[in-house]
């Protein structure tokens, strides 16, 4: 098995070069395929978070002519044995050339998705993300240890609209009333977190704001960016390892960089 990491993009990728078996003589060969592929399904994604996205490349390392069949990236939780039957079991039964001698070429991406679930214990040496964000008068922290994405939205959409409620929910005061009723407008259920999907809920409902999440203090890794062309944007930090949503009110101080394009957020 080869293993590469890409952190800046919160990818890994696992290779595995496979080769089958003869099933027995008194195995069907389809029967014994399947077994086969849902072991090797539930193997490469064993201890993959329901949450994160995974997507299946399988070239036939033996007829290098044939075209790669091919998974999308969707949830864990829905790339099923039958899933990858149904790709592989098409291009097996439409190439004769394919037996099970061949071998085959296994490649799983794997995009770690944010969970946004509330604040773990922090880190003890060295400094985090949270304790960045409480040093940066430029970074808000939310003090909520629950439904912490909607609390950083109400937070943020207040200082972009110069609310003078802003300070009061800066503090952690006078939110559960605006965050129920976000919640309750948008539909959006927090009750796993907030990820890739619920910052999409959030973000076709409050059309009339962009939605730009940081994944850390890095200007280029911006993990979300709604589709929206609205000026208000609403910068949210991704503080990953306690899963936490904060505020970014200068992205500029922030990031510590001199310059930001509002037209395309690049900063440097």
């Amino acid at each position: 098995m080869r293993l590469k990491s890409f952190p800046k993009f919160n990818t890994t990728g696992r290779s595995l070069l496979i080769k089958f078996n003869l099933p027995g003589e008194e195995q069907d060969p389809t029967t014994y395929l399947k077994e086969c592929i849902t072991a090797l399904t539930d193997y490469l994604v064993d201890k993959v978070p329901d949450r994160d996205l995974v997507g299946l490349r399988i070239p036939n390392t033996e007829n290098v002519q044939d075209k790669v069949a091919g998974i999308s990236l969707r949830r864990r939780d829905q790339l099923k044995a039958d899933v990858v039957w149904s790709v592989l079991g098409k291009v097996i039964q439409s190439n004769a050339r394919f037996a099970l001698t061949d071998r085959l070429e296994v490649h799983l991406d794997h995009v770690r998705m944010p969970a946004g679930n509330g604040k773990r214990a922090e880190k003890t040496k060295g400094r985090s993300i949270s304790v960045l964000s409480a040093i940066k008068k430029s970074i808000v922290t939310v003090k909520a240890v629950f439904l912490c994405l909607a609390h950083a939205l109400i937070i943020a959409m207040a200082k972009v609209n110069g609310d003078s409620k802003f300070k009061s929910y800066s503090n952690g005061y006078g939110l559960k009333e605006p965050v129920e009723e976000l919640l309750k407008a948008s539909g959006v259920d927090l009750s796993n977190g907030g990820g890739f999907k619920e910052l999409q809920q959030f973000q076709q409902y409050l059309s009339d704001y962009k939605i730009i999440v940081f994944d850390g203090l890095y200007h280029d890794r911006v993990m979300f960016s709604g589709n929206s062309l609205s000026a208000k944007k609403l910068y949210l930090l991704y503080d990953r390892d306690n899963e936490h949503y904060n505020v970014i009110t200068n992205l500029k101080g922030a990031m510590a960089k001199r310059y930001i394009c509002n037209g395309c957020d690049t900063v440097r």
